[in-house]
């Protein structure tokens, strides 16, 4: 998502956060990451953004130095994997996440944090029964055992978060966003695809497999820290759209060009099949009520 923001307004990235600026002096990010996506000369005409490393603890607690709140936007790919994920980029993002928190409570102007997860830390469970809302989890043990790194990664380091959270005094939330899609950057989202999509069919079967345009994204994370003034805590489901039809998972696959990924690359698929709908069990309604309540307090004060 962050990447998305860089690319979006390099002057001051001011796009979406710059509605609670005032809060926020900085956006900080790993160096290396960000040189990766944008190169040197981009790099060096960011004001206003803040290098770290994440995986030291000073580092970040002097970047955090003056802010009020920190967003956790973390996402880990090692271009190694098969799948640009893998097991030990789980436990580096982990490892990441519990640092930022650790600097959050040492840093002594960050009140809150608001941490960037995954819907894959809810849905993959042994079973597939009942509604997945904000309180189920990921089972640890079922990704270990099919190799669903990504969903791993961002359980563990969710859980860590909140551990952590607790143990330092430091006010959390976190949103749990589905596929993230960036129709303004078409290739942009590709690297991240992949290994969210690993498992991507019986997503698709249980009723899973959900997007959201990353700008939707962003401006849930507003909310969600606006809303945090008037008592929001918890976990967040952020989705648009379940793909309950065979032919909406086709065309997701060919505009990611990963033909074959969701529909098995199957032939002569009858209309009929294509169009027959998938019961969908995952809930986004308690982020849904308090994008509706800041709606209301916004209608309020104009």
């Amino acid at each position: 998502m962050l990447s998305w923001q860089k690319l979006r307004r390099l002057d001051s990235l001011e796009f979406e956060f710059g509605k609670i600026r005032g809060h926020i002096g900085h956006v900080i990010v790993d160096m290396e990451d960000l040189r990766a996506q944008i190169g040197e000369e981009k790099m060096n005409g960011l004001e206003n953004v803040v290098v770290a490393k994440m995986g030291d603890l000073d580092s970040l607690c002097n970047a955090f130095r003056g802010c009020h709140a920190v967003f956790h936007t973390s996402s880990f790919i090692d271009p190694r994997g098969a799948s640009g994920y893998t097991e030990r980029m789980a436990f580096i993002e982990t490892e990441g996440a519990r640092n930022v928190i650790e600097a959050c409570g040492r840093a002594g102007y960050v009140k809150r944090c608001i941490f960037t997860s995954s819907l894959l830390a809810s849905i993959w469970q042994g079973h597939d029964d009942g509604v997945i809302d904000e309180t189920c989890w990921s089972d640890e043990d079922f990704c270990r055992d099919n190799r669903l790194w990504f969903a791993l990664g961002k359980t563990t380091a969710e859980k860590v978060a909140w551990t952590k959270s607790k143990e330092m005094k430091v006010k959390l939330v976190t949103v749990c966003p589905g596929l993230l899609m960036t129709p303004s950057f078409p290739n942009a989202h590709s690297e991240t695809s992949l290994p969210y999509l690993k498992g991507g069919r019986v997503m698709l079967r249980r009723g899973v497999l959900a997007t959201t345009a990353v700008n939707k994204v962003a401006e849930a994370h507003i909310h969600v820290y606006e809303a945090m003034d008037y008592g929001a805590c918890g976990r967040y489901l952020c989705f648009e759209r379940v793909v309950r039809r065979l032919d909406e998972a086709i065309e997701l696959e060919n505009g990611l060009k990963m033909q074959g990924l969701l529909s098995g690359g199957r032939n002569g698929i009858s209309q009929e099949e294509t169009a027959e709908e998938i019961f969908s069990s995952i809930s986004n309604s308690r982020l849904s009520k308090l994008v509706s309540q800041a709606s209301q307090r916004l209608s309020c004060r104009q």
